[in-house]
């Protein structure tokens, strides 16, 4: 078992005291730094809150409360009944991650709120300030007057002091969080989803997100009024917000404020203030690489249902596996083997069976084969959605897998709605998904999940939920009617989606001839599908082109050998939605990677190594774009070079359009 926590240092601090004028009382909380400064005010009984850093405002007087009811309101007539401090300073490890050990130093406030008359209805508002950034929640405490109740709506606000740019996507406009982000001013946007990635005036970045959504609506943001942001949470097909029951807790409320892209990036808030993980005994879950038919399928060489092109056969998967062993690929994804992909299914979701597979498809001669070979099965639970018919075998699905010795499952939900009627932002959506990660913990499985509500670090709390999609990956390269993801993409949601949690991108892509849509193609270089393996982080990562398309290509070399568990990560140069420069040291050595990418323009970079440990030599194997190379008219064309260098040496990269450079540093 791992050990969990390293250092543990509680301070308990007396209650504070009141600055009172009036009916105005203020409260501050300053960062274990001093460099931020959280200002809670309760002004003629409505509650605010402010954020300063280095002495100047981030966030100017934000209300904070909720509708309950139309005409029932919670954000005013209060008083201050409670107020107490506290501080902890431990450091933990992560069963897998970017980064070993999490540092968790924060000092906390909470303040205990009353109504001054009526039903007198208790309301806690709980601030933590990070040297990062601050978090924030509510709780409805177990009350005389307040037992079921309803949301009607959240009134917390972000009150920016400036117009600057942000990063965003559109809340309700797209399925699936899969959608191009998109640069604009604050008060230009319409509802939004967060993560929201602001850049300042200053060169600093601030992100607004959530933390620990477990039985709650997922926020989304709109203007108000100029730069004034509002919570908008997901509504059920009642129009009700979320459904509660004291007592009751919100998700975390998060800011992360940035002086960098490496801070930015490297910033653990998020994490810290979701729970402890629940899983004593974490041995079992291994972070992976993995190839499978899905690159294929969409390709038109192969199909999910039955006929003449089904892709899930014996003997095409023992194919695949016989290419996994040999370029130890530790697994291989099995996708439309069950019963269920014939028709319309889609639409009839609840058709789909998840233990029953298809006559062509000989499960326990396939594992059987798998495990000689030393190569891991990756399940798939296809729903279309459907939730309750998933549920409703959701452990016997997951008895099954774990019969046939199969300890990962990729479970994906392609409908606009669940069941129907229920969009997977909303608290149903919420509550089925953490009911799918609670259960594949108990049969000891590990969660790939593919349209997913958008990540807030329960993978903490749940070190079996390994990886997301939630983004606009490679697929929309395979058959977008937009020509697929334009090459600055990728130079965005790292620092947008990316900041939420693991996506699985899926790349890998070798071919990029597109024989069923011709006009759509990856819009990369090939050496730029390389560097991805070190720039977006998943700790499950997929090859995915066919087997075929790998052959006789050193390129492949790196993809063998990069890793998916990291010991640190440091982002070393970058402009959002321009280029990224990373890199990371793996878990289980002193080797480095390093990945470097670029959007549409080449770009000439000099990076200096001192990230590597003093007084020792690496060999260094660059993969770079050939001087020719170009996304659009020569993508294939890869140097490789081999060269020593420490930490004093300079490394230049010269990015194609498009391009990128991936580079292994192996300690001498």
């Amino acid at each position: 078992m791992r050990k969990k926590f390293l250092k543990i240092n509680i301070l308990l601090i007396s209650v504070a005291l009141f600055m009172a004028c009036g009916n105005n009382q203020t409260e501050k909380l300053t960062s274990p730094d001093g460099k931020i400064v959280l200002t809670f005010s309760l002004s003629d009984g409505t509650p605010f809150y402010s954020v300063q850093k280095n002495g100047k405002d981030v966030i100017a007087a934000s209300k904070l409360g909720f509708m309950l009811n139309v005409g029932d309101s919670l954000c005013s007539g209060f008083k201050i009944i409670d107020v107490s401090v506290d501080s902890l300073n431990e450091t933990w490890q992560q069963a897998w991650g970017e980064e070993i050990e999490v540092k968790n130093h924060y000092n906390g406030l909470k303040i205990g709120l009353q109504e001054n008359s009526g039903k007198k209805r208790l309301l806690n508002i709980v601030f933590r300030v990070f040297d990062e950034g601050v978090g924030f929640c509510y709780e409805f405490p177990e009350q005389p007057n307040l037992h079921d109740f309803e949301i009607a709506d959240e009134l917390t606000e972000f009150a920016l002091v400036a117009d600057d740019s942000a990063w965003t996507i559109p809340a309700y406009k797209g399925e699936y969080y899969e959608v191009l982000w998109k640069k604009r001013p604050v008060s230009t946007r319409d509802t939004v989803t967060t993560p929201v990635t602001i850049e300042t005036s200053d060169g600093g970045y601030i992100l607004l997100h959530e933390a620990k959504l477990v039985d709650y609506a997922k926020m989304n943001l709109y203007p108000v009024s100029g730069t004034i942001l509002k919570a908008d949470l997901t509504p059920w097909s009642s129009g009700v917000k979320v459904y509660a029951k004291t007592p009751f807790s919100t998700p975390w409320r998060i800011l992360v404020l940035a002086d960098n892209l490496n801070q930015l990036a490297n910033a653990r808030l998020m994490l810290n203030l979701n729970d402890p993980s629940k899983m004593e005994d974490t041995s079992w879950i291994r972070p992976s690489k993995y190839v499978g038919i899905w690159w294929g399928m969409h390709m038109g060489k192969y199909t999910w249902a039955q006929g003449p092109k089904h892709g899930a056969t014996t003997q095409n998967m023992k194919e695949y596996i016989d290419f996994a062993a040999v370029n130890k690929i530790p697994g291989v994804l099995v996708e439309g083997w069950n019963y269920g992909w014939d028709g319309d299914w889609v639409t009839h979701g609840d058709k789909f069976s998840f233990t029953k597979p298809y006559p062509d498809f000989d499960i326990d001669e396939i594992v059987k084969y798998a495990n000689e070979k030393g190569v891991d099965i990756i399940g798939h639970n296809e729903t279309g959605g459907a939730t309750i018919n998933y549920e409703n075998q959701l452990d016997s699905a997951f008895a099954f897998l774990q019969s046939k010795g199969i300890h990962s499952v990729k479970t994906g939900y392609v409908n606009a709605l669940l069941d129907k009627k229920e969009r997977h932002s909303s608290q149903y959506g919420v509550r089925h998904y953490r009911k799918v990660i609670e259960t594949a913990a108990k049969y000891k499985i590990m969660v790939d999940n593919h349209e997913p509500v958008m990540p807030t670090g329960l993978q903490r709390t749940y070190p079996n939920f390994m990886t997301q999609e939630g983004v606009r990956g490679q697929e929309y390269d395979a058959w977008s009617q937009d020509g697929g993801n334009p090459p600055e993409h990728t130079c965005v949601v790292p620092f947008t989606r990316g900041l939420a949690g693991p996506m699985d991108f899926t790349f890998g892509t070798f071919n990029f001839n597109n024989p069923v849509f011709p006009k759509t193609r990856v819009q990369t270089t090939l050496a730029k599908q390389l560097a991805l393996y070190v720039v977006i982080y998943s700790p499950l990562q997929m090859a995915s082109d066919l087997p075929e398309n790998y052959k006789d290509k050193p390129e492949f070399e790196f993809i063998r050998m990069v890793p998916v568990d990291w010991a640190k990560t440091l982002v070393l140069d970058g402009k959002i939605g321009d280029y990224v420069v990373t890199a990371r040291k793996d878990k289980y050595s002193g080797d480095w990677y390093l990945g470097a990418i670029t959007d549409e323009n080449s770009r000439l970079l000099n990076i200096r190594l001192s990230f590597l440990k003093p007084g020792k030599r690496y060999r260094a194997k660059i993969y770079k774009d050939a001087p020719d190379a170009h996304w659009k008219t020569n993508p294939y064309p890869v140097v490789i070079e081999e060269v020593e260098v420490d930490a004093n040496s300079e490394i230049e990269l010269n990015l194609a359009p498009g391009g990128g450079t991936a580079i292994s540093l192996k300690e001498l």
